[in-house]
Parts: C-alpha cells; structure tokens; sequence
C-alpha cells in the first residue's frame, strides 16, 4: 500500500487542478447484467445487454495497461460468464493488478470452485479476492435473494472456497444491509463472523442507476443503520487482527462511519475521486464514473477501446467538475475506499488505529 503515497500525491493534483493526468487504480467491470438470483435489493437482471467478448476485454485491457491496482468483476454473477477465466487472464496479462475482486451469489458452487482454482493459478501475483453475498441467516436469505435452497447453497461454497488453502486467494463474505435486514444484522453478523472468512464486509442498500433500484424503497432509516452497524464496529474495534488485516480493519471502520455521516448530512463528507481515480465499465463498454449515476462518459467500442480517450474526453471533465462542486453523494464502498486513500485524515486515524494503538 505504501507504494501508492506518490500516485496518490499525483490523483489529489489531478483532482484539484486537473493535471498531471493520470489513469485510475481502481477499474470495476461490470461483465453481465444476467444474474440466477432475483433479489429483493437489486433488480439489475431484468437488464440486457450485448456483453463485451473476451477479444474485446484484450484490446481494452491492453490500452489500459499496468494502471489498476484494484480490479473489480462484477455482475449480475459474473461466474454465469463461461469465459471468466479467458478474461481474468487477459486482465492479467496486460493489467497485472495487484488486487482482483469477484463478488459472487455462490449459487453455481462447483464452476466456482473450478474457476477460483484456475484463475488463482494463472494470476498468481496478484491477491484474488471472492466475496460471496449473505444477506440472512437460513430462509431470511432465501427470501431476500428470492431463491430456494441459495443459503446452503452459498454456506458450501464458502466451505469449498476456504478449503482450497490456496497462499494468493481471500475468501470474504459481504452483507448488503436493508430496510429487510437491518433489525436483525447484529445477529447475522456476529453469526458470520463467527464462520471466520477472511474477511466480512456490508454495504448499505442504495438507490443506483445500474442495479434499476432508482424507485425501490430499500434504504434503511439512519437510525436503524446506526444503531445495527455500531455493533458490528464494536466487534471490530475489540477483534484481535494482525498484519493486513489490521489495516483492512481500520479501514472498515472509517468506512461505516463515513456512511453514518453521509446519511446524516446528506452530502459528500470526504471529496469523491470517482473520475479520477476509480471508474466503471459497463457490460457492454459504457464508461461511467460511478455506478450510482450510471452516466455513459462514451461507449469503449465507438472509440477503438480506448479508456484513455474517453477518460480525457470533455465530456468526462465535465462529469469530474459536477462531482468535484458535490453535486452529488452516496456512500458507494467500491469509491468510498478510494476516497479514503485520498484524505490524508482519514489515512492518519487508519495508520494510528492500526500501528500507534497497537503499539501503546
């Protein structure tokens, strides 16, 4: 983490001024829209699109090149994808990130395992992290994810995944937390964390363009969030954590507090780097800034697969000036976490909760 201190000094530049340009550590594609779980917080399966071929993904990745260092391959489920090792190779390949994040609904258990085991060899490098979705404990998380059986199903997986032991491979489980689940989270965390993943992760239900939610009431009320998230930073604030996981951590701490303060506020809280430093593409080669918004900065297709073009197009300087004068909020993980890296107190609160105290 320490070698990203000068790219970061080079993103508050970018931010503030405009230049030096720099392309962003923090890539999400988005693989599918096609999903075999129809939950109650998401709605993006109803979605299509003409989904970008792996021959697509090289050109775009060989254009991008070794600026990711966190590479997130999201869906709808991206193991529906038969080619999802073909295109974590070729991210590989040209990219090199140094992190690779797949969430997933773990309902395809053995294409699972199967892929993690091949896409772990073959990106050897870099650390792959699986976060598997588990919103309820039992048929709580049937009826959130409207599938029979998905909760042993998931629950093996999980096991699956863990027994692998494989030295580059995370597994991590992550909780949306909603206006269907929120009264119970302290109970369902403390049972998930208690199955000991690697790591355990919420975010909360929003409103977004991509997931078509913009009219779903599923945000939980502030006080209900706060009241459920302040046990689950209790326990992390009491955990015994080493190493990197001590950091990671500290940031899941800032994170859930951040959120509070987002909801309370109803404003950006930390200045949002989405444009700058983290960017989405659409299954079908929109580039957006963010998937809140979902606003296509220009199609990869139209413009020969190049990110960098679209990147520095005017179109999307107008969208970093909207984001920069915060005209917008939310409290979104993926760019949340990079926004964290840019603010220099929040990185400072980090380094003291994981080293300082430590120490004491």
């Amino acid at each position: 983490m320490f070698k990203l201190i000068p790219r970061i000094l080079i993103y508050k530049l970018f931010y503030w001024f405009g230049f030096p340009r720099i392309m962003p550590m923090n890539y999400t594609f988005s693989l599918l829209y096609t999903c075999n779980s129809r939950c109650q917080t998401c709605n993006i399966w109803k979605k299509k699109s003409e989904d970008l071929t792996v021959s697509e993904y090289k050109l775009i990745f060989m254009k991008i090149g070794k600026n990711p260092y966190w590479a997130t391959l999201s869906g709808g489920e991206p193991f529906i994808r038969k080619d999802i090792v073909e295109i974590c190779h070729e991210l590989y390949r040209y990219c090199k990130p140094a992190i690779i994040n797949i969430p997933s609904n773990g309902l395809l258990t053995d294409k699972i395992v199967s892929d993690v085991v091949k896409i772990a060899a073959i990106c050897s490098k870099s650390q792959l992290i699986i976060n598997l979705s588990i919103d309820g404990i039992g048929e709580q998380h049937n009826k959130i994810r409207g599938v029979k059986g998905n909760y042993i199903k998931v629950i093996s997986t999980f096991n699956k995944l863990k027994a692998l032991n494989i030295k580059n491979l995370t597994i991590g489980i992550h909780t949306v937390v909603s206006k269907l689940n929120v009264k119970s989270f302290p109970a369902i965390s403390n049972e998930l964390i208690n199955m000991e993943p690697d790591s355990y992760i919420t975010e909360i239900a929003e409103q977004r363009v991509e997931l078509d939610t913009m009219e779903s009431d599923i945000t939980p009320d502030i006080i209900s969030y706060c009241s459920s998230i302040d046990y689950l930073i209790h326990r992390l604030k009491n955990g015994k954590f080493k190493g990197m996981k001590k950091i990671t951590q500290a940031f899941r701490i800032e994170y859930y507090n951040l959120v509070k303060k987002i909801l309370r506020d109803k404003t950006q809280v930390i200045p949002c780097y989405a444009g700058v430093a983290s960017a989405q593409i659409s299954p079908d080669g929109e580039v957006w800034s963010c998937c809140i918004k979902a606003g296509s900065m220009g199609n990869l297709r139209d413009h020969d697969y190049n990110f960098k073009r679209i990147f520095n197009s005017a179109k999307m300087k107008k969208e970093r000036r909207s984001i920069k004068n915060y005209e917008c909020h939310c409290p979104l993980a993926n760019a949340s976490y990079t926004n964290m890296l840019m603010h220099f107190p929040t990185l400072s609160r980090v380094f003291y909760r994981s080293f300082i105290k430590w120490w004491c």
